[in-house]
């Protein structure tokens, strides 16, 4: 057999006016599109999703997420500033200490929403 390169589609060209009349004005600019195609970027990499991930279940310091997902603190370091400047993260002082967590409870909903898919897909379901 042999793979498609590209999706299925219609078998004859047409429009369907009123569903693109209704859609066409709740279409965001571009630049609001390529805004959060950046921020899906950010999720792209493995190594930023498990930073996010443990952030999703408790603030901590660079030292413990390094610990946690046996890489350097220089490593993670690095994620955590791709990470705060896309602002999905954010940092507090707490005297020598710098504690990482979660920007807002959007992040947090993206993160267990994506966990949620992934778990449908496969059949389980998070305790």
């Amino acid at each position: 057999m042999h793979e498609h390169q590209y999706a299925e589609r219609c078998d004859e060209v047409c429009t369907h006016r009123e569903i693109l009349e209704r859609v066409r004005p709740d279409m965001p600019d571009e630049e609001s599109l390529y805004e959060l195609a950046e921020l899906f970027k950010v999720f792209g990499d493995s190594t930023r999703i498990r930073i996010l991930y443990v952030l999703f279940e408790s603030e901590m310091c660079v030292c413990d997420i390094a610990e946690l997902l046996n890489m350097t603190q220089s490593a993670i370091s690095h994620q955590l500033r791709i990470l705060k400047q896309a602002r999905l993260v954010r940092n507090r002082r707490e005297g020598k200490t710098v504690y990482y967590f979660l920007d807002d409870d959007h992040v947090r909903t993206v993160i267990g929403q994506g966990m949620e898919h992934i778990e449908e897909k496969h059949g389980r379901k998070r305790a």
